[in-house]
């Protein structure tokens, strides 16, 4: 019984997780809908200091979809791994990348589209190979869970590293090394999924009549996520201001991602029972999802299609084919004909070494 409610909850924790980054992915969309319609009535854009927005629709649409997608996510942790919720959240760029081709004309190139499909093959052997967490049903559990030896110690690490980073490494070289920030907001963002995964637990009691607003952890844990999700916030915010959007966003997902999934076994115990193909299988999904990631944010900007592939490899190919190019074509494209003289020489030079003619020679 307990394992068939196992996976029932696991599945519902799935569907909230997609339908997380489905609301999220969508919110950028309609809040970016909202500000172009704004720009095109003359009014003064939120970067210039603006509030037109808040007379918008379609950008109060895009916020509660993005309210809609954080209360999703919060509940899937209730139910669901955070070694599966947690990397599920890259659906959200690959939906906003998606919709933003489609409504808002922005051009997905060969590399987005590469990093798209990547992306979902990686969030389904991820599904397919997910750990099954130790059960924690109460609070009480959870106040066992975090007291254990191994998490204490990982959470003392975390805060030590954190507060050397933002009182002695963050001053001197935050500005200059994108892992600095970027590394105290992913850090401190395990402890958050930590205390998101209880706050779950202790609501799911309080819809079954359990008195946990007396139990102490439930405001520990509350206080704990309002001073992490700050620290997280304000952190990722410096990092977004000073360096690429583009080269933050895959860091920062990485980082996150690994210091969750380090967390989450250390408190939750999900890798002990887990085969070594489940473990395989995990780790190779994890590693699709952050190459898909750096595809779509790394090449965003480059106008890249099959269209216009390298000259060269075309040439190989035809050269393959035993279709060598004739002088015709050469002189018809200009700005072509000196490379294409010189490869019509170098391949002919080729041809008599290969028959033995000296007079390449």
């Amino acid at each position: 019984m307990s394992q068939t409610r196992g996976r029932y909850d696991f599945y519902i924790g799935l569907v909230l997780a997609m339908s997380s980054s489905i609301f999220i992915g969508g919110s950028f969309i309609l809040k970016k809908k909202g500000l172009l319609r704004l720009a095109r009535k003359g009014s003064m854009r939120a970067g210039q200091g603006g509030h037109a927005y808040l007379k918008e629709w379609l950008w109060w649409a895009g916020l509660l979809s993005m309210g809609a997608g954080e209360v999703a996510n919060f509940a899937a942790y209730a139910f669901a791994p955070a070694t599966l919720v947690t990397p599920l959240g890259a659906l959200s760029v690959l939906v906003s990348a998606i919709l933003s081709s489609f409504f808002l004309n922005e051009k997905l190139n060969l590399h987005g589209k590469i990093g798209c499909l990547l992306s979902i093959l990686g969030s389904t052997v991820m599904v397919i190979h997910a750990p099954q967490e130790e059960e924690v049903e109460t609070l009480n559990e959870m106040s066992h869970k975090l007291g254990d030896p191994g998490f204490v110690v990982f959470a003392t690490l975390i805060v030590i590293v954190s507060l050397i980073l933002i009182f002695v490494v963050g001053p001197r070289h935050g500005q200059t090394n994108i892992l600095v920030y970027i590394t105290i907001c992913s850090v401190i963002g395990a402890l958050s999924v930590s205390c998101v995964k209880g706050l779950g637990i202790a609501i799911k009691e309080l819809l079954a009549g359990k008195p946990v607003l007396k139990h102490p952890l439930s405001w520990i844990l509350l206080l704990s996520l309002i001073v992490c999700v700050s620290t997280q916030i304000n952190y990722l915010n410096r990092a977004l201001d000073i360096f690429n959007t583009s080269i933050v966003t895959p860091i920062y997902y990485v980082i996150f991602t690994t210091s969750v999934l380090t967390c989450s076994a250390i408190l939750f115990k999900e890798w002990q029972h887990m085969a070594a193909d489940d473990i395989i299988g995990t780790f190779s999904g994890f590693l699709t999802i952050i190459v898909g990631i750096f595809l779509l944010h790394a090449f965003k900007d480059v106008n890249f299609t099959l269209a216009n592939l390298p000259l060269s490899l075309r040439k190989d190919d035809r050269a393959a084919n035993g279709t060598l190019l004739s002088t015709y074509d050469c002189f018809n494209h200009d700005e072509e004909s000196s490379a294409c003289l010189g490869e019509i020489q170098s391949t002919e030079s080729l041809s008599a070494r290969r028959n033995g003619s000296l007079s390449a020679f």
